[in-house]
């Protein structure tokens, strides 16, 4: 399980983006300010920085200078959107630049293909299985859970939002694409069978008039 270090000034901002991130599955410390981002990242190797541009003490683009050597993949996620600020970004060494405000499922998007392309995408655990992202597969205590390709997208969907509720044509757009959004049957079809394969009859819940989601543990 990827462990994801968030530098931000503001606390709520920094709660709601633990919050959005643990419930997809990823372990979450934050700081505060360079200096205390120093301080954690000195005792502890994180997969992934999430750093906010404007902070005190020390400024993100400096603490990127710090980050560089040691190779830590980093998303600057911050306010500062100009052309000139994301360039800088990048060209420090930045995976990806982020300009708030932000949708959470955005960034949860977002922070995979960082963690997928620098191979630091771990495995999930929900409910007694294990979810690997990278290699597609879904286990219980050890044994692969036989799941079509489509079926493993929707699940990783709901795994990624676990706790919220999902529109049935966000499900759609994610999964299939350009699919119809009245062919509610399709859906519907999948949704039993990952409850009756993985087990999760109660866990995988249908939202009345929205559509499905994944309880949260």
């Amino acid at each position: 399980m990827a462990k994801i270090l968030i530098v931000d000034d503001e606390a709520a901002i920094a709660d709601l983006i633990e919050l959005t991130l643990a419930q997809a599955g990823y372990k979450c410390d934050t700081a505060a300010s360079g200096t205390e981002a120093e301080d954690k990242l000195e005792k502890t190797q994180y997969d992934l920085v999430l750093l906010d541009v404007m902070l005190p003490q020390i400024s993100g683009f400096e603490l990127m200078e710090y980050l560089q050597p040691a190779g830590t993949p980093v998303i600057f996620l911050t306010a500062k959107g100009t052309l000139a600020d994301r360039v800088r970004g990048l060209r420090l060494g930045a995976d990806d630049y982020i300009v708030k405000p932000f949708e959470p499922m955005e960034l949860i998007a977002r922070v995979e293909a960082v963690l997928r392309r620098t191979g630091r995408l771990g495995t999930v655990r929900v409910f007694g299985l294990e979810v690997d992202p990278a290699g597609r597969t879904v286990k219980r205590e050890g044994v692969p859970v036989a799941l079509t390709p489509r079926e493993f997208d929707l699940f990783l969907l709901l795994v990624r939002n676990r706790g919220l509720a999902l529109y049935r044509d966000v499900i759609y757009e994610r999964v299939w694409g350009d699919i119809a959004e009245d062919d509610t049957r399709t859906l519907d079809l999948h949704i039993q069978r990952l409850r009756k394969k993985l087990g999760l009859h109660k866990e995988i819940r249908t939202v009345y008039k929205i559509g499905y989601m994944l309880e949260a543990e």
